[in-house]
């Protein structure tokens, strides 16, 4: 056993625990090596005597949610992958038209569990694969819609696992695949949303067309982390990269996908050390031929 895991199987023996989790199987690129202790926290309590364990120990932590939006290192991660999938609790209240997430929630339950109670508002976010803590941290959206067209609050607490507390929707200063929480260097831990009472069939209907959509233009067949540059004001990414003569462009097992050059897709076989070298040749030769610099919306960690 690793010095972090006895650490933390010593001071939290309930904690359920893994050593050398292989980070290609909770990252949706399927790339990534080994982290010394995965941890599985349940509650808030749970994550915050893990965090404070961290802390005390001087041991590197990172939260991961459902791994959507994540490029791991192909040497693995030397500290403890913090993993909220167990934090999935969700509650929905059709006669108050609110419904209340753990971090771990996927969208696309929090989504379909609104519909069911005839709720609109998060139909946009029935095909995000993310969970709900990763969406508020990047306020996720897509077609038209934004986590911040519905969030309320976020329950959160700092990294150091201090008591929980609560920020309104503007204090979380959400913008474009932007919030406040990283540069505060919080945790979420689960969130408020406020929806509108609506017709299911009509919301159904929506979130099926927005799912036929997402088939017909991205590549779903392969894994990614959905789209990996945030769009530059003005313009759209995929059309700068495709442009650029890139649509199809491979390094080793990596490649812009042929069907939307915004993807970066691994068509089998990369490591993340092609994926990365990949993303700054699209960067550089989109910045040659346009002027423009591609901003990453996939965390690289590490």
């Amino acid at each position: 056993m690793n010095k972090a895991a006895q650490l933390i199987k010593e001071r939290l023996p309930q904690l359920q625990i893994k050593e050398d989790l292989s980070l290609a199987t909770c990252t949706s690129f399927r790339t990534g090596g080994p982290a010394d202790v995965a941890a599985y926290p349940e509650t808030a309590q749970e994550l915050a005597a893990l965090l404070k364990v961290c802390k005390g120990e001087g041991i590197p932590f990172y939260i991961l949610g459902n791994g959507t939006n994540v490029l791991a290192p192909d040497e693995g991660f030397r500290g403890v992958i913090v993993l909220t999938a167990g934090m999935r609790e969700v509650s929905v209240d059709a006669e108050s038209a609110t419904a209340v997430a753990g971090a771990g929630v996927l969208l696309s339950t929090l989504a379909g569990e609104c519909a069911k109670a005839s709720l609109t508002g998060l139909e946009f976010a029935k095909g995000i694969p993310g969970s709900v803590g990763g969406a508020v941290v990047m306020n996720a959206g897509a077609y038209g819609g934004e986590m911040r067209d519905c969030l309320v609050s976020a329950t959160v607490m700092a990294a150091d696992g201090d008591e929980p507390f609560e920020m309104s929707r503007d204090e979380l200063d959400l913008g474009y695949r932007h919030s406040i929480i990283p540069e505060r260097g919080l945790v979420v831990l689960g969130a408020r949303f406020k929806l509108t009472t609506g017709d299911k069939d009509s919301i159904y209907a929506q979130m099926e067309e927005l799912a036929g959509r997402r088939r017909d233009k991205q590549p779903l067949e392969f894994p990614s982390a959905g789209s990996t540059f945030k769009r530059p004001e003005g313009y759209f990414a995929g059309k700068l990269i495709e442009d650029a003569g890139l649509k199809g462009f491979t390094v080793g097992g990596a490649q812009v996908s042929e069907k939307h050059a915004g993807f970066v897709i691994n068509k089998g076989g990369a490591t993340s050390a092609d994926i990365l070298a990949l993303i700054k040749e699209v960067q550089k030769r989109v910045f040659e031929n346009s002027g423009v610099m591609l901003e990453t919306e996939v965390k690289i960690l590490g």
